[in-house]
């Protein structure tokens, strides 16, 4: 049997009449998507998914952090200014 890690479910044809009122019927809550009783997807509202990845963008960061540290790499200071420095010069340059 199939987990469905959502409280509010849709099958896709609904989901085809009026994905709107789905995101707002869910109130910023995701939703299953079925398809022939079977979960197929999972939606959610924008800003929901931005933070998944960015949270997920920091798990991965730790990892990195983690496994360095294990490895016994030599640190290397930098400054909160000098970052901000290369990152405005970064966008400034279209990268």
């Amino acid at each position: 049997m199939q987990s469905i890690l959502s409280n509010m479910v849709v099958s896709i044809s609904e989901l085809k009449k009026n994905p709107s009122a789905v995101l707002s019927g869910a109130g910023g809550a995701p939703v299953a998507v079925l398809n022939h009783n079977r979960v197929m997807g999972y939606m959610v509202p924008a800003d929901m998914f931005e933070t998944m990845m960015e949270r997920l963008d920091d798990l991965d960061l730790a990892q990195l952090a983690r496994a360095r540290i294990e490895a016994n790499e030599t640190p290397v200071r930098v400054s909160f200014d000098d970052l901000i420095a290369e990152a405005q010069a970064d966008i400034a340059n279209g990268r």
